[in-house]
């Protein structure tokens, strides 16, 4: 087997310009993440509370993976309300297997959340 082919694409996030090495056939994935990280940076930085780059490139990534985080918890909600199907064993195995969040832990979550938000107040919110 052929290992998998990449070329490089040049982006700009925020303004500055990367070269970044990209699988043939995930160049639209690999856009559309620019895109993302983009919005979020300069979303933090038109705020007008946070100018040193790096802190605002570790705001942008913890919002995005706050936002992932929300949207796997609401996936393993859905899927756990939703009644097993005779066509997929496999489905149905995961499901049974599959631990909800429970309250205490969802309450420490927020509770992180909020300490996060307390102790960046100075540079921007996190969240």
């Amino acid at each position: 087997m052929n290992p998998p082919t990449s070329k490089q694409i040049e982006v700009q996030i925020m303004g500055q310009s990367y070269l970044l090495a990209c699988p043939e056939d995930g160049e639209s994935a690999l856009l559309d993440a620019v895109e993302r990280v983009d919005t979020a940076m300069c979303r933090i930085r038109d705020a007008g509370k946070v100018r040193a780059r790096d802190r605002i490139a570790v705001l942008a990534s913890l919002n995005i993976a706050f936002e992932l985080s929300q949207k796997e918890i609401e996936r393993h909600s859905e899927a756990a309300d939703t009644p097993p199907s005779a066509e997929s064993p496999e489905l149905d195995a995961a499901l049974a297997s599959a631990t909800p969040v429970d309250p205490h832990t969802q309450s420490r979550v927020d509770d992180l959340i909020r300490r996060i938000d307390r102790a960046l107040e100075d540079d921007g919110e996190a969240l």
